[in-house]
């Protein structure tokens, strides 16, 4: 089964030109790792200072991917360099970077 996942997070005015041209082009391993982690149809919007993100899962243990995300040293070097270039949203739920939308509508 697929679980769809919609996110949303806060860019720096200063850090938005960098975060655009890391997605440009990003690191080696990086997507590799991604879709490894069986996330599927990922993609990052944006509209001024506000990012939303749209991905599928399709694994059968999501925890256990997020945590083998983790652990992968590119993934890591990679969340170094995007990471503070980002503004969490100050009413996220806790342990939360990205902040989770709930999916209200759905059409195949």
């Amino acid at each position: 089964m697929i679980k769809r996942f919609g996110q949303v997070i806060k860019v720096s005015p200063e850090g938005k030109e960098q975060y655009i041209a890391y997605h440009a082009n990003p690191l080696p391993g990086v997507n590799e790792m991604i879709k490894e982690c069986h996330l599927k149809n990922y993609s990052i919007f944006i509209r001024g200072d506000l990012m939303f993100s749209y991905f599928e899962y399709d694994g059968d243990d999501f925890d256990a991917d997020m945590e083998k995300m983790a652990a992968d040293p590119a993934t890591q070097h990679w969340w170094s360099l995007v990471k503070p270039l980002m503004c969490p949203l100050e009413d996220r739920a806790e342990g939360e970077f990205w902040s989770d939308m709930t999916e209200i509508y759905h059409l195949d």
